[in-house]
């Protein structure tokens, strides 16, 4: 009976297996779809560390860190490791120009904004907002973080628009309090997903109210 399910998981696995071959036909349809985004980021270096990012995660490499990555492109590993983890980012003109996107593609007088509680287990003590709480991915109280995402959806689509990462009352005033951490999100998940959506209509201008007014 082992051998057999074993046998069985490995064509399981096979068919999961997704080909790099198959995004090629996209590469040039995802090239122009982040042209937006990558004008709004602050430097040049920025922009262009984007692009060969991206190249990267839809190359054919086996593993898609930054190491790889920046083996495949042909530039400093540490060019890469900055982009993604210690250059400064400043996320709100990309929500801006994702909801101006939104608004342009799915916009719709029935429209709807949808908000979804979503948990993520974890096993230490030190990542931001970790406590035991209740953990929709589990069914169950346990360890895990807490993120409220709000997404627009209508007859056309669907399409995830900002998220906060819920903070703990403990973690915004207490031990895990540091500069570098996000703001608190308030003392529940529906002060979170209040502050996501008024964020969102800050930075969106325009386009966040038309989808805000669409509730």
């Amino acid at each position: 009976m082992h051998t057999v399910w074993a046998q069985r998981r490995e064509e399981v696995v096979s068919d999961c297996c997704v080909s790099p071959d198959v995004f090629h036909r996209m590469v040039d349809r995802l090239t122009e779809f982040v042209v937006p985004y990558q004008h709004v980021l602050e430097t040049e270096a920025s922009q262009r560390n984007m692009h060969l990012y991206l190249q990267g995660l839809l190359s054919n490499l086996p593993g898609k860190n930054a190491e790889d990555i920046a083996m495949f492109v042909d530039v400093e590993r540490q060019i890469l490791q900055d982009f993604i983890g210690t250059a400064p980012w400043d996320h709100r003109p990309l929500v801006q120009v994702l909801v101006g996107e939104v608004v342009e593609r799915l916009g719709e007088p029935d429209g709807i904004i949808a908000f979804d509680p979503s948990s993520f287990p974890k096993r230490g003590t030190h990542s931001v907002g970790v406590k035991r709480q209740w953990c929709s991915h589990r069914g169950k109280v346990d360890n895990c973080q807490v993120g409220v995402f709000m997404g627009y959806v209508s007859r056309h689509d669907h399409a995830l628009l900002d998220f906060r990462l819920y903070l703990p009352q403990e973690w915004a005033t207490g031990r895990g309090a540091t500069p570098r951490m996000p703001r608190a999100a308030g003392s529940a998940v529906s002060h979170a997903a209040r502050a996501v959506f008024g964020d969102a209509r800050h930075v969106g201008g325009t386009g966040a109210a038309r989808l805000g007014h669409r509730r």
